[in-house]
This record gives structure tokens, sequence and C-alpha cells, in this order.
């Protein structure tokens, strides 16, 4: 079958022929149709993500949309390791396969479910997000993050701040859930002020998709400005920024801030399907959507190189694997 194959750690995937999975007990198979191209398939195809296998050759992809055997449509999660989802045929542990709300197109659900989950898993497994409380996106304009922010709305958060680089996606933010913007700079002293300002009025939960830099400055002013012992729930979920930061114990000792991951690992996988399938209820019934570019399989090489936060990019996968 047609496949994207990563044939070594490190080495990005080639369009070629791999071997057709083989059904185990428990698993079914899955005529993919669509594979979204996400920061967390990169990582685990590379190697270096916690949770890879370490087996090469595999065929990349953690998620993607297709058919069951009976016809059914379904988004699949965490496939066999080997076989992955950018390919033509797949298999995955029947228990991690959704059905597809018909108002989701194939690529709108692949594109949305992982970064979706991102989030929702943060602010409903980890965070416990209550309505009218207010809400810090670190990283807002990448597309989990941006994301985020109309997550957070849809769960009822009273405020949303949204802080990252790009000064148009922020903009555009504004006008999708965002009330306050913060735009990230290399000035560390001014975006710990802002941060602050921010911290003195209350922030209930902070969802962080950067780590590096702006998370030691914004746990700094947590520290400083926010209001002795008020709980900040502060959810680490990527790590674009940096995989270390540097932090200073007086800031744990002189706050009430929870800091805590939300991730593969911090979440019974059982939960993260089921989680899963409430993200894509929530884009199918309250307009939930991301930017989608859609790129045939067999161009893999092109996009996988391909970055931005403007849209996401999404293998499709026809009858015969363009």
């Amino acid at each position: 079958m047609k496949a994207a194959i990563v044939r070594q750690a490190g080495q990005s995937p080639v369009y070629g022929e791999f071997p057709e999975p083989v059904i185990a007990p428990g698993e079914s198979r899955i005529t993919v149709t669509a594979a979204s191209i996400s920061n967390i398939a990169k990582s685990r195809a590379s190697g270096a993500h916690y949770s890879s296998s370490g087996e090469f050759p595999l065929v990349a992809g953690i998620d993607g949309v297709g058919r069951l055997d009976d016809g059914r449509r379904v988004y699949f999660a965490l496939p066999h390791p080997l076989y992955g989802s950018m390919c033509e045929r797949t298999v995955a542990p029947t228990t991690q396969c959704l059905p597809v709300p018909e108002e989701l197109d194939d690529v709108m659900a692949a594109a949305i479910a992982n970064p979706g989950l991102s989030s929702w898993a943060a602010f409903c497994e980890r965070a416990r997000l209550k309505a009218g409380e207010t809400v810090l996106v670190n990283g807002a304009t990448g597309m989990a993050g941006q994301l985020a922010v109309q997550i957070a709305k849809h769960l009822g958060a009273g405020k949303v701040i949204a802080t990252g680089r790009n000064a148009d996606t922020l903009r555009a933010l504004a006008g999708a859930g965002a009330d306050v913007t913060i735009r990230l700079t290399g000035d560390g002293d001014a975006m710990e002020r802002s941060f602050m300002a921010q911290f003195a009025e209350g922030i209930d939960v902070v969802i962080d998709y950067l780590w590096g830099a702006s998370a030691e400055r914004l746990l700094i002013a947590a520290a400083r400005a926010g209001a002795d012992g008020v709980p900040i729930r502060f959810v680490q979920v990527g790590s674009v920024s940096g995989q270390e930061i540097m932090l200073p114990s007086a800031v744990l000792r002189a706050s009430a801030i929870e800091l805590m991951g939300s991730g593969i690992g911090s979440i019974a996988l059982e939960r993260l399907v089921s989680l899963t399938g409430e993200v894509l209820r929530a884009a199918a019934f309250r307009g939930i959507r991301i930017a989608v570019d859609p790129v045939p399989l067999s161009r893999v090489v092109e996009a996988w190189s391909k970055s931005g936060s403007a849209s996401r990019t999404v293998l499709t996968i026809d009858a015969k694997g363009a």
C-alpha cells in the first residue's frame, strides 16, 4: 500500500510502498481518507516525543479519519505504531475508533481532533474549568492555541486572555473570543509587566503551549501579582519555545500556583478517547473551526516541511493513495 514512510529516527517521511497491516484481536482495519500533520505527529515520527516507540521503519501519523470494513466513518487515534495513519490502510484498537458527526467532513474532523483535544482535556480533565473563570492561553496564535480560545469560550470562560507573537493572528483572535491579547516580544521585563497586570485582576487557569521564556515570566508574574492563597491552575501542554525553564523555588512557595501537565500519560487513554468525541461533537454542533490545507498523500515530502499557524495541513488519501 502507499504510505508516508519514516525509515530512520530524525528523517522526514517519504512516499512509497509499505506492507499491508495485519489485524490482531481487538483491532479494526481502517481505510484512511484524511490524516493531519500535527506537531505531535512530527515529534513521534522523529523519535523525539516521549511516547515514541523507537521502532523503524514506520508510517507517520498518530490519528486520522477513514472507514471501517463495514463502511462506518470513524475518527481513529493511536493506530499500531508501525502503521501510523498516513497510509491507505491501517489498524487501530476498536475502542479508539469514534463515529464522526455528519456535520464534519473528513478533512475538518482530522484537522481539529488532536489540537482541539489538547485544550479540551486540559480545561476539563486537568484544570476543571468552571463557568465564569478567567483563562490565559499562552501561545494562542498556533493552531491548537487558536482552538483553545474558542473552546474556552464554549466551555463557559468569562474572560479569555490570548498571548502570541503573530500580531495579525492576535487581532483575529480578538474577534474570535479573546477579550485581551498580549504580544510576546523579546523584552522579557515588558512581557512580565503585562502579565502582572492581568494576574492582578485575577486569572484562574493558564494553558501553556510554549514553555520556555514566556512560561518563566508567566509563573513569576503569577507569584508576584496573584492574590495570596487563591489557586492559579497552570497546565503545561506544549513546548514550542523550549524544553526547559529556570524556575526560582520561591515562585511556588510564595503563591498558590498548581503546576500540572496535560497529555498522553497524565490522562488515561480511554478518557482521552472519550474527550476527543466531545471535541468532535462540539465542532459539529457549535461551529468550532480552523483553517485547513488539504494536500494529497503523494505530496507528503512537500507538506511535511510546511510551517506556520495560518492553517492545518491534512493529507488526503483516495483509493489510489494519491
